[in-house]
Formats: structure tokens, sequence, C-alpha cells
């Protein structure tokens, strides 16, 4: 997609050096796409904060140790 920016010279030089990208289509890309992995990951961890993960009724660690070894 064709974007046009107005973005301050300062931020762009300094994501470019943190990015090492051929030019500055691929700092960005490279950049929005290491910001939008730690978005999703901070959403994520918000949720499990909310409902945290449970183990199953009768869920024991030795129980699928023993599966494990039978395959």
């Amino acid at each position: 997609m064709k974007v046009t920016a107005i973005l301050p010279d300062e931020l762009v030089l300094e994501i470019q050096k943190y990015t090492d990208g051929k030019n500055i289509t691929d700092s960005l890309q490279k950049a929005l796409s290491e910001w939008l992995k730690l978005a999703k990951v901070k959403k994520l961890n918000e949720k499990l904060e909310k409902l945290p993960l449970q183990f199953a009724d009768g869920y024991s660690a030795e129980k699928v140790r023993k599966i494990k070894r039978t395959r």
C-alpha cells in the first residue's frame, strides 16, 4: 500500500539506525512489524492476566510422562 506520511526526520533516522533497513521503506516495514508483534504479545498478556490459563481437572505431569513413555 502506498502511503504518504509526515514524520520527523530525527524519528526516521533513528528507525533506520536501529532496523538496519536498506532504505526508509524497508526500515519502516521492519519497525512497524516489530511494533505489531509486541502489541499482540501485550494484548495477550493482558488477556491472560484477566483470565489465567488453568489445567484441566485430573491433569498431572506424571500422567503426561506416562503417556509419552508408552508411545
